[in-house]
């Protein structure tokens, strides 16, 4: 599998120069990293969560854990994890476990991680476990938009 159709358009639509790199299939963020030798703090991975049926999507380093308290202080709201199923419908052009770090590609609110913000690069998944993309870091926060942010993970 390619990239996710859905990214690819996205990212095409808003003329950002990518790279994508293939790597051998994996099992984690963490995992991709090593893989395609590249710094895990700077692969963004992404948690999908739910809200009394609305979803967003927190992005944070592929070398730290998402801290559900610390972000509920952050967003001034209670949030928990999506369900698979629920992840399934959102992302249907992707497979389990490898989310694109780019809700808005999916029309999902992405809330950052304070420790992404400081990145010259960042990588995000493909959409399968085989291949990563590359954005300047000014890039991937520019497709973000104006997003709420915090530091809400703790190394792993």
């Amino acid at each position: 599998m390619a990239i996710s159709q859905t990214l690819k358009r996205f990212l095409d639509e808003h003329g950002v120069q990518y790279e994508v790199l293939k790597h051998s299939h994996t099992p984690s963020a963490s995992r991709s990293a090593e893989a395609a030798h590249v710094p895990g703090d700077t692969l963004a991975k992404a948690v999908v969560l739910e809200n009394h049926g609305t979803h967003m999507l927190a992005a944070l380093p592929a070398t730290r854990r998402l801290q559900l308290g610390r972000l509920h202080q952050a967003l001034g709201e209670h949030v928990g994890l999506a369900t698979e199923d629920e992840i399934g419908e959102l992302f249907p052009d992707c497979e389990r476990g490898a989310v694109p770090a780019l809700g808005t590609a999916y029309g999902l609110e992405t809330v950052l991680d304070d420790s992404l913000a400081r990145q010259d690069d960042v990588y995000i998944e493909g959409g399968d476990h085989e291949s990563l993309v590359h954005l300047s870091g000014d890039s991937f926060r520019s497709l973000l938009g104006q997003v709420r942010h915090g530091d809400f993970s703790a190394h792993v």
